[in-house]
């Protein structure tokens, strides 16, 4: 898997939300049905990371901060706008950090698999999952929403997901293929 930007590449559109999600949200699992309904499109995707499985089974991700290219706030619709903003500032550069690089003290940074999802509603959409992932954009939370690359189908695009909200290596069990198991 490498970072850099690819021909591919897709114009991005300022109305479509780009969702990452590697644990409930993902097809089959309990939340999808519930929170995806109505999803526009599920790839499978794949980003830098380390998953984790908390003592509760629910699983959290922890990304490089330098893969961190935006953080969530409360109007959905600026942080589409700011995802299609920089994903199209994303395509026209040509040098992104490649899996491994990295100074991290536990370990080398590797594939997390899970699935694009993508929504025409993110008004909606985006406060109903942010409550759900305990997501706060102005105070302390259960995880953060960031905006990181992804890859999907040979193209490179850019996504919210959500990661550990306390800055720190979660605690609970190193996924080290990458993938979370409902």
């Amino acid at each position: 898997m490498t970072f850099s930007v690819n021909p591919q590449s897709e114009i991005p559109n300022p109305q479509l939300l780009r969702l990452f999600v590697y644990g409930t949200l993902k097809r089959g699992c309990w939340n999808h049905e519930r929170f995806c309904r109505g999803v526009l499109s599920v790839e499978e995707a794949v980003v830098r990371g380390r998953l984790y499985e908390l003592p509760s089974g629910i699983p959290v991700l922890e990304v490089p901060e330098a893969d961190v290219l935006a953080h969530g706030t409360a109007d959905p619709l600026a942080d589409v706008a700011t995802q299609a903003r920089l994903a199209a500032e994303f395509a026209a550069r040509a040098a992104h950090p490649k899996p491994g690089e990295n100074s991290a003290p536990s370990g080398r940074w590797g594939p997390v698999y899970g699935e694009l999802l993508t929504f025409d509603d993110p008004e909606t959409r985006l406060p109903a999952i942010d409550h759900l992932e305990g997501f706060l954009p102005d105070g302390r939370s259960l995880y953060r929403r960031v905006l990181v690359p992804a890859s999907t189908r040979g193209r490179r695009v850019l996504v919210w997901l959500y990661v550990e909200g306390a800055g720190r290596r979660p605690p609970g069990r190193r996924l080290a293929d990458g993938v979370w198991r409902a």
